[in-house]
């Protein structure tokens, strides 16, 4: 009896054991998960595991409830974009203290004149609600102008994304192409510098740092990368390439890296501009050097209008939209 109890056991096994190794792991999906002011650029995983994104237009950063969507405004009080992009850029965290890159607030533009009166830099939150300027990137961008071989019109730069690094952070300039460091006593230095491929979106992994870089006009998809370096490196290392205005470069679950591409870049817009609506894609650098677009569970690509910002949590990527909107796609 003990003979075939063990062998209905073993039966039982192998008929169980296929289907749940055949059984397919749920596909990505996409949804919206929240809207807010506009102008959404950067964004972070913040205290609590909440989304929390700038808004340009309203001068503040709010947070979302990762799980309900619910919006509110975490800080206020920032300068507000006056050309259409800019203001608060990127926000990051130290510990539970908020930090804001700022920019177009203030400046020259080359031959036209000068253009609004406040500090483009990095804003530390206080514990009043109020914030402090702890590195002015505008005035040392102007004291620091780029190679004579990179065209450039707005003297304080025009800076996109802000990451921490080694006791500090990191700054892109998207138009002096450069990335920065900043300590968080205010002092400013040069880490890397390009030509024009337009440096975005900034990720890090121990001591490598990922930028993302939509390349130069017209932004074609062979000149969308995404390159590292080091603290010790002078130049960077292409790592991947193959995708239209990458604004963004993430690691999700398992140190894959992703780029998140923005789209076909909208010429009417002019330099600077943003794609064209519903032409972005989140893409998955692969170990060949190549890129390929997450796809449903259809494998139809994941359409995305106009990404600025990308994060992780698990499994869960959380885009920020040009137009405020905040999207999950699951099951990454």
């Amino acid at each position: 009896m003990k003979r075939r109890a063990t062998l209905a056991a073993l039966a039982l096994s192998a008929m169980v054991l296929p289907s749940t190794a055949n059984a397919k792991p749920a596909a990505p999906d996409i949804s919206p998960l929240a809207t807010f002011g506009g102008l959404g650029s950067g964004s972070t995983i913040g205290p609590g595991g909440a989304l929390y994104v700038t808004d340009g237009n309203a001068g503040s950063i709010d947070r979302i409830d990762p799980k309900t969507g619910a919006v509110s405004t975490y800080a206020d009080g920032l300068p507000t974009q006056i050309l259409g992009i800019g203001g608060a850029m990127d926000v990051a965290f130290v510990g539970s203290t908020a930090y804001v890159l700022v920019t177009l607030v203030g400046g020259d533009i080359v031959g036209v004149g000068s253009f609004g009166d406040d500090i483009v830099g990095i804003y530390r939150l206080e514990n009043d609600g109020s914030f402090t300027v702890i590195a002015d990137l505008g005035a040392w961008a102007e004291a620091n102008p780029p190679d004579s071989d990179i065209r450039y019109f707005i003297t304080t730069g025009v800076h996109y994304s802000l990451e921490t690094f080694r006791n500090g952070f990191l700054v892109t300039d998207g138009h002096h192409n450069r990335v920065l460091h900043v300590t968080r006593d205010g002092h400013i230095s040069d880490m890397v510098s390009f030509g024009n491929i337009v440096p975005t979106g900034l990720e890090t992994s121990g001591a490598t740092v990922y930028v993302a870089q939509t390349g130069p006009v017209p932004h074609p998809p062979e000149v969308g990368k995404v390159v590292s370096f080091t603290a010790q490196s002078s130049t960077a290392t292409d790592v991947a390439a193959g995708a239209s205005m990458i604004v963004d470069v993430e690691m999700g679950r398992g140190h894959q890296l992703y780029a998140l591409s923005q789209g076909d870049w909208d010429e009417a817009g002019g330099e600077g501009g943003p794609a064209f609506p519903n032409t972005g894609r989140l893409m998955r650098v692969e170990d060949d050097g190549t890129m390929t677009a997450v796809v449903d569970g259809q494998g139809n690509e994941i359409v995305l209008d106009r990404p600025t910002s990308l994060e992780f949590r698990g499994t869960t990527a959380y885009v920020v939209s040009l137009t405020g909107t905040v999207y999950t796609i699951k099951n990454i």
